[in-house]
């Protein structure tokens, strides 16, 4: 007889199980929590597409989540691609209405998550990690600094899509480039999926309800100074490649309060960087990460 297809086995992978959508409903709905809903699909493009799509329709409340066991299509900045093996991450996007917030602060919803995800997978990989301004999670390998985790958000019906895609259990020989990691490579001492997935959701419902409560201030919630404190892009110089193909150079300073990145060029001036791709610039010969 031969053998079915392993690659339509949600089992093929033991070191990689299924995520128990029943359980984390469990932990994760409750009425006075953020959560409304949360569905689990085998596979899909990318999360933050379908969820869009389904609040422009009227399909999504706030307090959303949508997780997907594998992306075919998921988009990270700049419309690049993010992919990796079935049940290897987490990839999910969730569905935040700031309301009466000014739009102007709705920046710090994607930088919010970052905080909420670096300190959710401290707690529960026991992971040291950092964040690379604007959107990217960053741990160590083998003592290098490497990409393991990416945010994107997205304006949709009367609020906004934040998707979070994270590597969890990518071996080195699945690495999509030399610049990625991994929890695992970085020695987390878990990899279980749910107990991740449930600590970044929980941390990220006390940083938007911290963030709400101050009307979307970030200084009063403390969201600035977490961010800040937690940022691996200040105090090193970088270039800021900005839309339209012109590039800054300098030292990142600050964060300042709509969450810009600021930064101290050579004519002593001090540039805030809205948007923009960044290159950590390190060592006499410019290395970059």
């Amino acid at each position: 007889m031969t053998p079915p297809d392993a690659s339509h086995n949600r089992w093929s992978d033991l070191d990689r199980p299924p995520l128990n959508a029943t359980a984390l409903r469990r932990g994760l709905l409750r009425p006075d929590t953020l959560w409304a809903s949360l569905e689990v699909v085998e596979s899909t493009g990318s999360t933050n597409t379908d969820l869009a799509e389904r609040v422009r329709a009227g399909a999504a409340a706030e307090g959303t989540v949508l997780v997907a066991e594998e992306q075919t299509a998921g988009r990270g900045r700049l419309e690049r691609s993010w992919t990796a093996p079935p049940r290897s991450g987490l990839f999910f996007s969730v569905y935040l209405e700031p309301g009466d917030i000014p739009v102007e602060r709705w920046g710090w919803v994607p930088l919010l998550a970052g905080v909420a995800a670096a300190t959710g997978l401290a707690k529960s990989a026991g992971v040291d990690m950092s964040l690379k301004w604007p959107n990217d999670l960053l741990l160590s390998v083998e003592g290098e600094e490497r990409k393991t985790g990416g945010i994107l958000g997205e304006f949709a019906g009367n609020g906004i899509v934040v998707g979070l895609g994270i590597n969890v259990s990518l071996r080195a020989d699945e690495l999509p480039a030399p610049t990625a990691g991994s929890l695992a490579l970085a020695g987390a001492v878990s990899t279980d999926r749910e107990t991740l997935l449930r600590a970044v959701l929980r941390s990220m419902e006390h940083w938007y309800g911290a963030w709400k409560a101050a009307d979307g201030d970030a200084a009063a919630s403390g969201l600035q100074a977490a961010y800040a404190a937690g940022c691996a892009t200040l105090d090193r110089t970088v270039r800021a490649e900005l839309p339209g193909g012109a590039s800054l150079v300098g030292e990142a300073v600050a964060i300042d309060g709509d969450g810009r990145l600021v930064l101290s060029t050579e004519d002593g001036l001090q540039q805030p960087v809205s948007a923009g791709d960044i290159v950590h610039l390190r060592g006499a010969a410019g290395g970059l990460t």
